[in-house]
């Protein structure tokens, strides 16, 4: 599966977008699919993931702001960002991989395509 995101902008602070991950196949059998973040000059850190019984994960630094959701009929995968601040300027992307109980989320590093950039300034 080959994914592309989208949806990315410059937004201020306390605004709001909504980003995209559309597949080039279906991804209902997909086990998990998650979304990380790249900051400038920084590493590349988990943001969130949902399991194909659309359970939905989140690292400490988006709960309650971010929203992770998929829509298996456009095979696409959602995340809904929202009171965002400006540490959250990153270039986000998106991947599949598994969700392990007690681990967590395990990205497919071959997934990972071309991200979009989000910047939050005013």
């Amino acid at each position: 599966v080959q994914l592309q995101a989208s949806g990315g902008g410059l937004v201020q602070p306390g605004g709001s977008l909504r980003l995209s991950c559309a597949a080039n196949d279906s991804i209902i059998n997909l086990n998990a699919m998650g979304w990380y973040r790249q900051p400038p000059g920084r590493q590349r850190d988990w943001v969130a993931a949902i399991d194909s019984g659309d359970s939905s994960y989140y690292a400490d630094s988006v709960k309650g702001r971010f929203t992770v959701s998929r829509d298996n009929a456009k095979n696409t995968m959602y995340l809904q960002l929202n009171s965002l601040k400006p540490e959250d300027t990153a270039v986000y992307i998106c991947s599949t991989g598994v969700f392990v109980p007690g681990y967590g989320y395990v990205t497919d590093f071959g997934s990972w395509g071309q991200g979009t950039l989000v910047t939050v300034s005013s």
